[in-house]
């Protein structure tokens, strides 16, 4: 029996083949027999270009039903399926196209669609293993050169099963699709609770308010970054009864503020659904379904996924599971490091996890700050600040200063008096813990899926206190 990632999506395909898989806002849409066509075609195509079981093919392409099919066409014919961001410059390709050594490269999938219309699909997907490469997905890079998470089939089947069960997806769902397809989040987590499901999804190129406003009313599901709430929420039209008839709204991929979760739940009567994922394992936690959703908590670790914290308090957050990765492509020592002795992977997250065992992230242990000695975890301050009038959201950092070692710093969207903000967040925190400058900004720097680079902040105020 083959354990094919593809296998396991097409036996939940629906058995008409005209059952819409697409739906356009022009009210066009492709059903899922065309799907396991093209699939079929495209993986022929594959084969016959020289692409063997465990060869990558490398894809930087616009948004289209295309791309998933091709997608799809990599895991029947048994390659490693690497997706790479639309924004990344010709340098950054030829980083990943030098470390991965794909066989294949596609930038047109257009073209290799229309390429693949005079082969005949391939009947069967290549057996695979679970333990065999399915897909490899780079990491951002904000902390070195980027690394590539190994993700087999057996890693995406149990996360995709899991999401699945515990979301309640079924046939008469209808996913409001408006992300990306390169990351994890729109290409796995979204993708593969439709196809499970065989049901449709509402297909936006992106976000776009009026399109979301409009794909809404077809929609039971959607599924979002932070952003894509607050542009709602700063949209007069999102009113209640455009999301009554939803059944979810889940957020991820970057934090979810605790004011844009209580605005959300004022304009809608609905509280959105935050989870907790990464490249290296897809979704690892998630708040419930049926229960409290709780607003900065991500929730409990899905089945199978073992939870721990660092030091047993707040600490930097361990995970072990089915959905977690094998390690990093060609990098041993890398893979070794983030790795305890007994398996566990070093996520870099630091959190803590209640009794019950309900997950809160604090931050990224790079982002931790030692000012004169003590240690201050950034959120905490983020949360503070958050609330002051004046402030849509912060993003607290620590930069080099010549007394303390590393000084806080908050960089601040929206306006304000400086020095009165200080004031009031030493009203709340310790002294040392209180930011040394605010700086106010029109945007934080973020990258495609909505979280802010605090990597890039630091490099652009590493000077502040200089001399």
């Amino acid at each position: 029996m083959s354990d094919n990632l593809y296998d396991l999506l097409a036996s939940r395909f629906p058995a008409d083949p005209a059952a819409p898989c697409f739906l356009f806002p022009d009210g066009s849409r492709i059903g899922y027999g065309e799907v396991a066509d093209q699939a079929g075609r495209l993986a022929a195509l594959l084969i016959a270009k020289g692409v063997a079981p465990g060869d990558r093919v490398a894809v930087q392409a616009e948004k289209s039903p295309q791309a998933v099919m091709l997608y799809l066409a990599a895991l029947k014919a048994g390659a490693v399926f690497l997706p790479l961001n639309t924004a990344y410059t010709a340098a950054e390709v030829d980083y990943f196209l030098a470390d991965a050594e794909p066989r294949l490269f596609v930038r047109d999938v257009q073209a290799l669609v229309a390429e693949a219309a005079a082969c005949a699909p391939l009947a069967a997907a290549v057996p695979r293993a679970a333990s065999d490469l399915a897909s490899i997905i780079y990491t951002s890079g904000t902390t070195g050169r980027s690394k590539g998470a190994m993700l087999s089939h057996g890693n995406l089947a149990a996360n995709a099963l899991a999401l699945h069960e515990i979301w309640g997806f079924s046939q008469s769902d209808v996913l409001l699709h408006a992300l990306p397809i390169f990351h994890v989040h729109g290409l796995f987590v979204a993708l593969h609770c439709v196809f499970l499901s065989g049901a449709p999804m509402v297909w936006l190129a992106k976000f776009d308010d009026r399109q979301v406003l409009e794909g809404l009313a077809r929609s039971t599901v959607m599924m979002g970054v932070p952003t894509f709430y607050t542009r709602l929420l700063a949209n007069p039209g999102f009113t209640r009864a455009q999301a009554a008839h939803m059944r979810l709204f889940v957020s991820g991929s970057a934090p979810l503020l605790e004011s844009t979760f209580a605005e959300f739940e004022a304009r809608t009567g609905m509280r959105i659904l935050e989870r907790y994922g990464m490249s290296e394992a897809a979704i690892i936690t998630s708040n419930p379904l049926d229960g409290a959703r709780l607003a900065g908590s991500v929730g409990y670790p899905l089945p199978g996924v073992a939870l721990r914290v660092e030091g047993g308090e707040t600490g930097v957050i361990q995970i072990q599971g089915p959905s977690v990765f094998s390690g990093y492509w060609r990098m041993p020592q890398k893979t070794a490091e983030e790795f305890t002795a007994d398996g566990f992977f070093i996520t870099g997250d630091v959190g803590h996890a209640d009794p019950d065992g309900r997950v809160w992230i604090s931050g990224r242990a790079k982002d931790l700050i030692i000012s004169g000695g003590f240690n201050v975890y950034p959120k905490e301050i983020e949360l503070i600040l958050d609330e002051f009038e004046g402030v849509a959201e912060s993003a607290v950092i620590g930069v080099p200063h010549p007394d303390f070692g590393e000084a806080v710093v908050a960089v601040v969207m929206g306006a304000g008096d400086e020095s009165q903000l200080i004031a009031r967040t030493r009203d709340r925190l310790a002294a040392f813990k209180a930011p040394k400058r605010i700086l106010f900004v029109d945007e934080l720097p973020r990258n495609a899926m909505g979280k802010v680079q605090k990597a890039l902040l630091r490099q652009i105020h590493a000077g502040l206190f200089a001399g």
